[in-house]
Order: structure tokens, then sequence, then C-alpha cells
């Protein structure tokens, strides 16, 4: 998010592209010939893009990986994403140029989501510094960002319900809750101060409290002190079975603001949604780069 809180980016990579429509329907048997680097942009003239991918546009090493157009690069300290990628309609139009993440640290913790570890967990860098140079104007900005990772041998929706996510810098450093309900009954339950010296604090969470419906009517619910209500202050992505924003909360008599997300994976599972999503993730299974892999 940008420091003045107009503008903010989402860029994920997946190899196994877990909301695409064509990953599901192939039967989830090859994720490399599902792969993507999704990019969505929010603010004055933001676009969405998300192209699932074939096995030959997919190239990785220790150090980049690399999807069709657009790669992500570990530079020594920093993240280099370059980014070259067509948004979806009805907003479409190139989304090109440079995004870099500097983390103010890198931890090594993994958070098991399922008794049975077959989701993961993985908070790289909780607090971050993020320069966004895209070719478009006004998106040249810099700010705050975070990274993390998501790991997984099951459909979330096999193994999950529903789940909500959130990330909230903090005078302490970076606050993050991460609730689910699981298909077997049990929940998720984790809050965690990652703080600015880098050491990680297991918080008792204070109460889940309920906030206004998406434009989609996906339920959501965040961690704030008791009494206080959240509330969204900037809409992001906004799906049938999905919903991102930036939220105001309080936690420990603070206010603060950061990056929410809900997910219902019972309307995930609908065969309705499936075709909704093919409008907005076309599929592209054959690549040829131009170039040898880089070392």
């Amino acid at each position: 998010m940008s420091h003045c809180g107009t503008r903010a980016i989402s860029i994920i990579g997946f190899i196994g592209s877990v909301f695409s429509p064509w990953y599901r329907w192939s039967g989830r048997k090859s994720p490399r010939n599902h792969c993507c680097i999704n990019v969505a942009t929010y603010g004055p003239g933001g676009r969405f893009t998300m192209t699932d991918r074939g096995e030959s546009a997919l190239r990785t090493s220790q150090n980049i990986f690399e999807v069709g157009p657009s790669k992500m690069t570990w530079m020594g300290d920093k993240l280099v994403i370059n980014i070259n990628e067509m948004g979806a309609p009805p907003m479409v139009g190139p989304v090109r140029g440079k995004v870099t993440l500097t983390p103010k640290f890198v931890t090594n913790l993994e958070v098991p989501l399922t008794p049975s570890g077959t989701h993961v967990w993985r908070p790289f860098a909780p607090s971050a510094d993020i320069d966004v140079q895209l070719e478009a104007d006004g998106w040249q900005w810099d700010g705050h960002g975070y990274f993390d990772a998501n790991f997984g041998t099951a459909a979330l929706e096999d193994d999950f319900s529903y789940w909500t996510w959130g990330r909230y810098p903090h005078s302490k450093g970076s606050v993050c809750f991460y609730d689910a309900d699981r298909r077997d009954g049990s929940t998720l339950d984790v809050g965690l101060l990652f703080q600015n010296d880098g050491e990680v604090q297991l918080l008792n969470s204070p109460p889940k409290v309920a906030m206004k419906r998406s434009l989609w009517q996906v339920r959501r619910e965040t961690r704030a002190d008791a009494g206080y209500k959240p509330v969204q202050v900037k809409g992001m992505l906004d799906a049938p079975f999905y919903s991102r924003s930036a939220v105001k909360t309080q936690f420990a008599g603070e206010e603060v603001v950061g990056v929410h997300e809900a997910l219902d994976l019972n309307r995930f599972r609908s065969k309705i949604v499936k075709p909704m999503l093919a409008c907005r993730v076309p599929r592209r299974a054959k690549w040829r780069f131009d170039t040898p892999p880089a070392e």
C-alpha cells in the first residue's frame, strides 16, 4: 500500500493456480501446467490481470520465478518483480513496470494451517518497504509491503469452508491474524506480532468482530479490541467468493490500517462460479521464451 493510502498493488505467483477455473477443470493433475503471476492494482486506473499459462511458460531457479513475460527475482536483499501483463475485461490494457520489495527482516517461520500439514503458511517478510514503478500516470510510488507464501497438497475447498486473514502495520511491528473454519469442524486461530527487531510473538487474539459484507455479500470479520468496530477504508478486490480491502481496526489500543481478505470456499465450490471466473482468467497454454534462462 502507498504511504498516502490511495493506491495499492497485489502480486501473487502461482504454480497450480488455485483460483483458476482451468486448473479445476483439468482435475488439478499437473500444477506446473497452470501457472500464473497475478497482478492487481488498486486506485485510479487500476487493473486486474490473471492469465493461466501452460508449463512451457514456467522457468524457475534458486533466485528466479518466471511465468511467461513476467518474473520475480531475488537480488541480494530485495525481491524485484518485472511485470508485463494484460488487464482483464472490462479494464483491458497493459500493466507493465517494476516493483521492488525490500524486507526489513526475513523470518524462518512456517505455520501449519491444518493438523495434517496439507496447508502451510510461510510469512517470509511481514514488514517491508515497497517501490512501485509502473508505466502509467500516477503509478510511481513507495509504501509499506508484505511478502508471504501458502503451500498446499490438497484443494483449499476440500479442507476449508471459510477463512479470513489480515495484516496490520503497528508501532510495535506487523500484526497478522489468520482465522479459518475447517471442513472437519475445527477452527484455526493464529495471531502473531512480528516485532520491529524481527522477533515473533504469539498473541492472544482480540475478539472476532463482524464487518459489513462485501458488494458480493461475502461475510467478513476481523480481530479488534473489545468494543471497537472495524471498517473498510478502501475497497480492492470484490469477487463472488473473495474480498480484499484496506480495513481500519484497533489492536492494543492503537488504531491501524492494513490489508484484509475474506474467502468463502463454499461459494468457490459452486459450479456457477467457474464460468464467471473464466471471463476474467484467460487460458494461454502455449509460450515460447525468446531468451535463454538466466543463471
